[in-house]
Formats: C-alpha cells, sequence, structure tokens
C-alpha cells in the first residue's frame, strides 16, 4: 500500500465529526480543495527585535509558494526567538539557552495541535536552530530546516567588519585605543541589514551543521539572507518537502550516528562554535542517539580545519558562499573521508548532495585537502580536577596550547566586566566566571562582552578564561566553557579562591587547579549552594528541569542535578 500523504491531518479534516473544524478552516479562506491536500506547517521564528530573523517573515511567503506548487496547503505559524547579541552581557542573556527548549516545545505542541502532515522550520538566531532540530526529533513527521541567511559585512574604515568588531571595539575603548566617535561609527557600520551574525559564529555553525546532519538541504543555507537567491531557496524547500513528505522520509531515519558524526566534522572544519557540541548532544538525546561529549575530540582529531571564517580566520559566511558554499566543504570532507557520504539528506545522499558544490576559480576561503589550515579541527575537550564531567575549548587558529597562571574569580558576568574594563585583570591571570550553568545561571549565559573586552585590551595572548556558562562563536582566545560540573551544583570550580593556581594543557586535555583532591573535598564541604536567583515563572521551572551542559543542558521531568 502507498503512503497516504496525508497521514496524519485526516484525523482533523476528514468525516461528518469533523464539520466544525472545517467550517474554521473556510473561515480562513481555504478551500475543499485545500482541505483534502496534505497540511504542512510552517514553523516561523520571525521576530521584530533583531536582524537575525528579521527577513523570516518574508521567506515563509516563498516557501508557502512552493508548498502550494508542489501540492501541498501551507499552515504558517509563530514562536519566538532572543537575540544573544542584543541581550549579551545583561541579565536577559539567560533568556536565551532557555529560550531553545521553549521553541522546540512549542513548535511540538502546535504540531500536535493541528497534526500536520510535514514541517518546515524556518530558522534564524542561534538557539532557534538546534530548537527546530529538537522538535523535529520529537516528533518524527517528515520535515525539514531552512535557515534565513548570514547577514552581509559592513565596512569601517575601508575593511569589513561585523558584530564582533563592536564587541572588541568595547574593550579597545575602555583601553583608550578607539574613541568615543569611532566606537559610534563602529556600531553603526557593522550590521547593514537583516541576517545572522556574519562569521563562523553560532548561527551559521549550526546553519551549516544541519546540512551536514541530513534536516537542511544542500547548499540552503549558504545563501545570505538579503541575497535575491533566497527567495528561490524558499520557494525550493516548499518542494523538496513535499517530496520528502510523499516519500515518507522521517528525521529519525536521518539522524543516525554516522549524521552527528558528519555534523561533528563540518563543525570541526570550519572552526565553528563551541556551542555546536551543547546543541549536537541536545538533539542527540531527543532522538536517542548514542553521543558523548568526548565524541567531539574524538572527530574533530581526525578531521582537518579547512575553511578560513572568522573569529579564527579572515573570512565570513558570504565569502564561503561566494568560494562555492557549504557544499564545497562537504564535498572536501567526501573526498577525503572524512565525512560518510551515504548518509540521508533530504536530496539524496550526502555524498550526492555534495556533487552539487560549483568551486570559484582561485578562491581561498575553503583550503584543498593538500593543504589544509590545521591538520586537526578546531573542537577539544578537556577534563581534569576542575572539569570532571568536561569543558569544551575552541582552537581553531594560533590559540596558545598551555597557560597556567592565578585565578580571579567571579560569581557573575557583570562583575568579571566591570574587573576586565577597569584595567584590574593583569597579564598571566585566569579569570574564572562561575554560578552562570545551566542552574546556576540560570540559562548558562554567553560571555562574549567580557571575552572581547579582554581581546580588545590586548591581553587575548596572555589571559585565560573558564567558566560553568557558554562562549559565542564569535569569542577567540584561550577560554574554556561548559565546564562541568556547574558550581551551582557543587562542582570543583565552586571550590576556587582567588590566587589558586589553574593550569590549562590543551595536549593533554586537562583543566586543573594545583590543588590536591583532599583539599578541593575539603573546600567543597564547606561550601554551601546560594541561594536560587529565580524562584517563580520560567526561568524557574527550567533551573528545576535542566540537565548538566555535558549532556546538552536539555530540560527533562524529574532532572534534579
Amino acid at each position: 500500500m502507498s503512503f497516504d500523504p496525508k497521514w496524519n491531518s485526516r484525523t482533523i479534516t476528514d468525516g461528518r465529526d469533523r464539520a466544525a473544524a472545517r467550517s474554521y478552516f473556510y473561515s480562513i479562506g481555504l478551500t475543499r480543495e485545500d482541505i483534502e491536500k496534505p497540511f504542512v506547517g510552517i514553523a516561523n521564528t520571525w521576530i521584530g527585535t533583531m536582524p537575525c530573523n528579521f527577513n523570516l517573515r518574508a521567506l515563509a511567503v516563498k516557501v508557502a509558494d512552493g508548498v502550494r506548487k508542489a501540492g501541498g496547503t501551507p499552515m504558517e505559524f509563530n514562536t519566538i526567538a532572543i537575540s544573544d547579541g542584543i541581550t549579551m552581557g545583561t541579565e536577559g542573556m539567560k533568556t536565551s539557552l532557555v529560550s531553545r527548549e521553549l521553541i522546540a516545545d512549542s513548535i511540538e505542541l502546535c504540531t500536535r495541535g493541528y497534526m500536520f502532515d510535514a514541517l518546515v522550520c524556518l530558522v534564524g538566531c542561534d538557539k532557534t536552530i538546534p530548537a527546530a532540530a529538537m522538535a523535529l526529533a520529537r516528533l518524527n513527521v517528515p520535515g525539514i530546516i531552512l535557515y534565513g541567511g548570514s547577514i552581509l559585512p559592513g565596512t569601517f574604515d575601508g575593511r569589513d567588519v561585523n558584530v564582533q568588531d563592536v564587541f572588541e571595539g568595547v574593550g579597545q575603548n575602555a583601553a583608550g585605543l578607539l574613541s568615543d566617535a569611532d566606537l559610534d561609527r563602529l556600531e553603526r557600520a557593522a550590521c547593514p541589514g537583516a541576517g545572522a551574525c556574519g562569521g563562523q559564529f553560532t548561527a551559521n555553525t549550526m546553519a551549516l551543521a544541519m546540512e551536514f546532519i541530513g534536516l537542511s538541504p544542500m547548499g540552503s543555507a549558504s545563501v545570505p539572507a538579503v541575497d535575491p537567491r533566497k527567495d528561490d531557496v524558499g520557494v525550493r524547500a516548499g518542494e523538496v518537502v513535499m517530496d520528502v513528505l510523499r516519500r515518507n522520509q522521517r528525521p529519525l531515519d536521518i539522524l543516525t550516528r554516522g549524521a552527528f558524526e558528519n555534523a561533528i566534522a563540518g563543525v570541526a572544519a570550519t572552526g565553528g562554535s563551541t556551542n555546536a557540541v551543547l546543541h549536537l548532544l541536545a538533539i542527540a538525546r531527543e532522538a536517542g542517539v548514542p553521543l558523548a561529549i568526548d565524541d567531539f575530540d574524538a572527530v574533530s582529531g581526525r578531521t582537518p580545519l579547512l575553511a578560513d571564517l572568522k573569529p579564527g580566520g579572515r573570512y565570513v559566511a558570504a565569502d564561503l558562499d561566494r568560494a562555492g558554499g557549504v557544499q564545497l566543504v562537504a564535498r572536501r570532507l567526501v573526498e577525503g573521508g572524512y565525512a560518510d557520504g551515504a548518509q540521508a539528506t533530504p536530496t539524496g545522499s550526502f555524498a550526492e548532495a555534495s556533487r552539487t558544490a560549483v568551486e570559484t576559480p582561485g578562491q581561498d576561503v575553503v583550503r584543498p585537502l593538500a593543504n589544509p589550515l590545521k591538520a586537526t579541527g578546531g573542537l577539544v575537550i578537556l577534563h581534569g580536577n576542575l572539569a570532571p564531567e568536561g569543558c569544551v575549548v575552541k582552537v581553531a587558529g594560533h590559540e596558545r596550547l598551555a597557560h597556567r597562571g592565578p585565578a580571579r574569580v567571579f560569581d557573575r558576568e557583570e562583575d568579571a566586566m566591570a574587573a576586565v574594563t577597569g584595567h584590574r585583570i593583569q597579564p598571566g591571570d585566569v579569570v574564572v566566571i562561575r554560578y552562570e550553568g545551566p542552574k546556576g545561571g540560570p540559562g548558562m549565559r554567553e560571555m562574549l562582552g567580557v571575552t572581547s573586552a579582554i581581546v580588545g585590551e590586548g591581553m587575548g595572548e596572555t589571559v585565560a578564561l573558564l567558566t560553568d556558562g557558554r562562549f559565542s562563536g564569535a569569542t577567540r582566545g584561550l577560554m574554556a566553557g561548559h565546564v562541568a560540573p556547574e558550581a551551582f551544583v557543587g562542582g570543583p570550580i565552586a571550590a576556587l579562591r582567588d590566587g589558586d593556581t589553574v593550569s590549562f594543557d590543551i595536549p593533554h586535555r586537562r583543566l586543573d587547579v594545583e590543588l590536591s583532591d583532599d583539599a578541593i573535598a575539603a573546600r567543597l564541604r564547606a561550601w554551601r549552594a546560594p541561594e536560587p536567583r529565580y524562584t517563580t515563572g520560567v526561568m524557574a521551572k527550567y533551573a528545576a528541569q535542566v540537565s548538566s551542559a555535558s549532556e546538552g543542558a536539555i530540560t527533562r521531568a524529574g532532572v534534579t542535578s
């Protein structure tokens, strides 16, 4: 028996008992023919507060056109999005990771409620991308993810700039290296229109990961948000999802262990964001695929760094598009045996999809296999007496491989930022920011403001930082994030004191404080957990249910640690 593309929505549209439901559909302009077609949900994360998702309202129209053209009935619904760039360094940043769960929940709820036959998830800013993948894994409804695209670079004093330059400009201004007037000019120039942050920061990293994992059509992410080609990408996505539906290709058919390893390889080969560790672990948990934090180190260690992308490199996402796109990176990795070409995508096998790449002659954004930027990728997992469950470091450029220095301990990000901009951090120091983990924040804030200020003040090569919070994909320097267990649950980071000697040893994958196990245990016996920062509302509910960063910081009923 052939597959019925209206496999789910018939329950809500067919038969005498559904007359009232059909009357509602007629009231919003649907015809009998529309109701008899498969219902395709368009989960839109458009929001009018930031550039990253600002183009998605218009893109949804094109996706709907493609769905109709291919014989489906599109039904758009909205969810939320939080801008990391706008909230960075404030209490509002705590809502960012929390929003990932709410976005996934809302996509799941609407799809279950309206019984869509298929889904297209339109995404932009960081947390919307993994949230969409988490929802698809939970629902296992035929569907795809479509990225709204990257912002184009701005121009400042004759050079390309992006929001990373603005964050680092704050540190330069505090150090007297950039005038108030020039900082004003920079902030006005850096973000010239719609689209997500331009480097291989978290949004572009996760968009690439979704193509590599098989949930997004190959080549769809690379096209910038304001490029006229994006309209065609949207129409094509509507057509692709109808083909996926008719073939009954389900997310859990795609989300195999091999697909996750492909995604990790793509992140490693492009110097992508450390947030990919957190998000891919979360998606794996939703899909029931075994994946551990140390797997990222193993895959990264066998994958060459090929793409010369910011923050560690020279180029932005629009340059990658002009060079040949995400599909060019995929083709390189398949040809080198670093990615599994047999894995599935919405448009054929991974190898088949990668062969659509058209390399621009003379481009130097993506290196040839014989001449990588580095022999190994950018993701490194450290353990040690400060991070028994692990932590994440990105080593994508020419970062130091070791650092040893005195701890400067802060219990919130704002205090660390004040110390950096107030010139109270010295070369050689190790800045420690704790109680910013999934539970302690709650919400695991990114520390881009602090890390950029350190770089902007000229200490990027002499100061290290560790935190149980997260980093932006724009962070650079020797920075260890996701330290687990976090301080709020009594992880060893809670035992640190000012002046303790902390050592980073990247070759041996160690992060340690020079204290004996007995000394750490004695300090922790005397330690008391602080009062929760939120006792009501969504933040309190999140803190009560969220798991460790080493498990992807997903929420589960009954989670207590």
